[in-house]
């Protein structure tokens, strides 16, 4: 580990675990932490993932078995995008946006997945299987949100784990890293993220900790369905994590 001098800043600690051994690292100054661990493991050519970017210490790992991808959505996902909706987990939180009916589904995402809406959907992939789905947008795009949002010009996202087989298998973050990767080059100058869940979703929130996201203020968002959700401003500065 880089030891700063006497005077100097500390720097930020990092830890990369690749099967069983932990690679020490630290951030340098101007360095994202995503790329102080690609450095820490250069040797190995393999990309580090998040474990937890909350915590004092960095803590990235190098996943051998598991391939976490996001892609596109398809009209053809739209089916299990109808189950993940309707399933117990996932419709406690999406309860707001009406009954996930296939023909709801169809009218709410359909539009999306064939690019006539700012939104763009994304379905979460571990080793080829689709577990989950995505969407993202610029807030600047609905201004109704945008006046509620700290950051009016940062890049939303949605997400959800619709097989409750992977829920709490750490898969959450890797999720939301593999779409902050896709998302980085997607938006080349956007300066932050950001995500608002339900103040109740602590699982949710603990997720967005876990990539680098932080807590900021709580407001209370409209709803499609005449009901108000108070909800928590999450904000990931892109150049801190992802350089």
């Amino acid at each position: 580990m880089v030891v700063p001098a006497p005077g100097e800043p500390q720097l930020m600690r990092l830890v990369v675990s690749d099967r069983g051994h932990d690679l020490l690292g630290a951030v340098h100054a101007g360095e994202s932490w995503a790329s102080a661990a690609r450095r820490t493991v250069a040797s190995l050519h393999a990309d580090p993932v998040p474990v937890d970017l909350s915590s004092e210490t960095l803590q990235f790992r190098i996943d051998h078995d598991n391939r976490v991808t996001v892609r596109a959505m398809t009209q053809g996902d739209l089916a299990d995008v109808t189950r993940w909706r309707q399933s117990e987990h996932v419709h406690r939180w999406w309860a707001s946006d009406g009954d996930p009916t296939p023909e709801a589904v169809q009218a709410a995402y359909g539009p999306a997945v064939d690019g006539m809406t700012p939104t763009r959907m994304y379905v979460a992939e571990v080793n080829g299987r689709s577990i989950g789905f995505l969407q993202d947008y610029l807030i600047a795009d609905y201004p109704e949100f945008a006046l509620l949002c700290p950051h009016p010009q940062a890049v939303g996202v949605d997400f959800a784990i619709g097989e409750i087989a992977w829920v709490g298998r750490g898969f959450g973050p890797r999720i939301l890293w593999a779409w902050m990767e896709r998302a980085r080059k997607r938006f080349p100058q956007a300066t932050s993220f950001f995500a608002a869940p339900d103040h109740r979703n602590r699982a949710s929130l603990r997720m967005l900790a876990k990539v680098g996201f932080t807590e900021g203020l709580w407001f209370d968002e409209p709803k499609s369905d005449g009901t108000v959700d108070t909800v928590v401003g999450c904000t990931l500065d892109v150049s801190t994590v992802l350089g």
